[in-house]
Parts: structure tokens; sequence; C-alpha cells
């Protein structure tokens, strides 16, 4: 039996269980044993601590959110600083990882993570180590794939929330800011928005203008009562972040909170003094990325555990195992972490967006 690890690391999402157990699934036939690194990347470095997975240990795992096997999006293996830009990780850590996955005769690794866990990745296989990656990212933001697993559930979890607080807007009059994650691309604002029946998204792709938006909102309730506005987390209010933080990753938050003193600040008072908006704002948070996956990313999970186990047989290593155009392929890491995908004026959601009158400037 030839010996294979399995690593997640950074944040979690639905599906990352279903990946695993498809991975051991079709593996055991092809000859294989597997080993899975608990707490990511620092389950591999001093003190290893990592775990066998075989049919009995991911027995039922498949509908589990989470994972199994822990996660961190810290360590001495980050390798991403901000939008795209890759830190290089210190040699010495590269050479204690090979080193250590030699003395336990793990032959090589699959990698499912972003674009942080397989920058790191990619420098692991410059040192001689055997990998296939597994596109891993609620964002939906990694290059070289059309879709990433989680996105979805993410996507349905927003939308879930909306139909909830379409109903207490309408019954209240009152404008509903819906933060969501999205640090620099807005694909679960925008999905979610436009199937949720938003009347304005806001993207971190687009900058907007507080005042236009406002008097987008005053038509939009003077003429159906109540308004719903989806914004992205990294979403800027006057060319401005919010969060926390001022070197690396901004840790961010709150956006909905700022937005909805700007707009008030600008709105007007009636004669009693009341103010034109009536405004809520709800940060949904990590409950985009917990639960269990839905139908869409259990098969899309299962789909990429397969095709990574058979990239691995074939021995087509240091790629990325990608969909497109309904199939899987393999594409180079490199082109996997080196661009964000991002929303753009051509996106199909952003057009049909504009369209339909949603304010997404």
């Amino acid at each position: 039996m030839k010996k294979v690890g399995i690593i997640n690391s950074g944040g979690d999402c639905a599906g990352l269980n279903a990946v695993m157990a498809s991975v051991v699934k079709a593996g055991e036939p092809l000859g294989y044993e597997f080993v899975g690194f608990e707490k990511g990347w620092e389950g591999l470095l001093s003190p290893m601590k990592y775990r066998t997975l075989d049919r009995g240990t991911v027995k039922g795992i498949t509908t589990l959110g989470g994972t199994i096997l822990g996660t961190v999006n810290r360590g001495r293996f980050g390798a991403k600083k901000g939008a795209g830009n890759a830190a290089e990780i210190p040699d010495e850590i590269l050479i204690e990882a090979k080193k250590n996955l030699d003395t336990i005769g793990c032959e090589g690794l699959i990698v499912i993570g972003g674009d942080g866990t397989l920058s790191g990745a990619l420098q692991l296989a410059r040192k001689g180590v055997n990998i296939v990656g597994v596109p891993k990212t609620i964002d939906n933001d990694l290059g070289g794939t059309d879709r990433t697993f989680g996105f979805s559930t993410a996507a349905q979890v927003v939308v879930d929330a909306m139909d909830r607080l379409h109903t207490t807007a309408s019954s209240h009059g009152r404008l509903i800011l819906v933060e969501t994650m999205g640090r620099h691309a807005g694909w679960i604002a925008l999905r979610a928005g436009l199937s949720g029946g938003s009347d304005a998204i806001l993207l971190p792709e687009f900058p907007f203008s507080v005042d236009n938006l406002v008097e987008f909102l005053r038509d939009r309730m003077s003429a159906k009562g109540f308004a719903v506005v989806t914004i992205a987390e990294g979403a800027e209010i006057d060319n401005k972040l919010v969060g926390e933080g001022t070197s690396g990753e901004v840790h961010l938050g709150g956006v909905a909170h700022e937005l909805a003193k700007a707009i008030q600040q600008r709105g007007k008072k009636d004669e009693q003094g009341y103010d034109e908006f009536e405004i809520r704002s709800v940060v949904l948070g990590h409950i985009q990325r917990g639960g269990t996956p839905n139908s869409a990313d259990r098969a899309l999970a299962q789909s990429y555990g397969v095709a990574a186990i058979n990239a691995y047989h074939r021995g087509d290593f240091n790629k990325m195992v990608a969909y497109r155009n309904l199939q899987m392929t393999m594409v180079p890491i490199e082109e996997a972490v080196g661009k964000l995908k991002r929303v753009t004026p051509e996106s199909l959601e952003y057009q049909v967006a504009r369209q339909l009158g949603i304010f997404v400037h």
C-alpha cells in the first residue's frame, strides 16, 4: 500500500469532509492508504499530529459540515498576505515538512485549500513533494476553476436569511442591510443578493457613492415601502475598509453598521423629528461557513475528491483539480493562486442585476 497524506487548511467550509471521504473511498481500491494531518499544516510540522483515514473513519462524514481534521488559518506555514500577495515560507520549515513526510513513509499529499493553502503547497512541491491540489473557498474567488465547493451552501444560507428579513422589513417599513462574507471578491453577496431579491448589492469590486445610494433607496422606499441591501464585508465606504488592524490582513467586519450610520446622516427628518430611514443591520458572519453542505456542494465535493486521487494515481502532480465546463480537469497550481477571480462588469449575474434595476454601482 502506498501512503498519501491529506491536508486541509484555512477557513472551514461545507463539503470538506465530503472531499476527504471521496478520496479515501476511491483511493483504497487503487492501493492507497491515507493519513490526515490535524489542524492544517501545523499537523505536518513537529510535533506531528495525524490520524489514519480509512473507510471506517470516514463513514458518514460526507453530510457533515466543517472538517474532522480541524483547521487553522495561521501558523508557521502562512503563505498569503492580502489580495493575491504571496509570502515566502522559511526554507527550514519546508525542509522540516518534507522530512516529516519521509519519516512516516508518506510519499505525497492531497492538499485542500484556497489561495493561501495552495501557495504553501506550491512552495513545498518545489522541494520535491508530490502534491495534488483541491480548490476550497466559500468565496468562489480562486483562479483556474469555475466553481469551488462551499460557495453554493454559503450563498444559500444568505438567501434563507434574506427570505426572513424581507418579511420583517415589509411589516415595519424598514431598510435592512445584510452583511455577507467576501473580502476581496463579492460572489456570495452577488449570488445571494440577486436570488434573494435585494434592492441594492454592494461589492468590493465596485466603488459606490453613498449619496447616490441614498437617492436610490429614497425612491425605492417610496415605491414599495421597504428595502433590503446586501453588502459584502470587503465593500468600501468612502474608499475605506471597515475593520481592525493596519498591516497584513485587516480583520473585517461591521461595514453594514457603518453604512447604516452613513445613510442615516444623509437622510432627512419628518415633521415629528423621525428619521427618514428606519434602519437595521444584520451581520451573518460565520454561519455562512458552518452547517451541512447542500446537494450541489456535496456532489461537487465528491467529484473533486475522486478527481484528486485519480490525478495522484496517474502522477499528475503539482497541479490543482479544476471544474470547468461541467468537467473535471487539471491546471497548474500557479494558475490557481496567481490571480483572484473577481466580479467584473462582464459577469453574467452582475449584468442581470443591472438590467433588473438593482443598485450595483
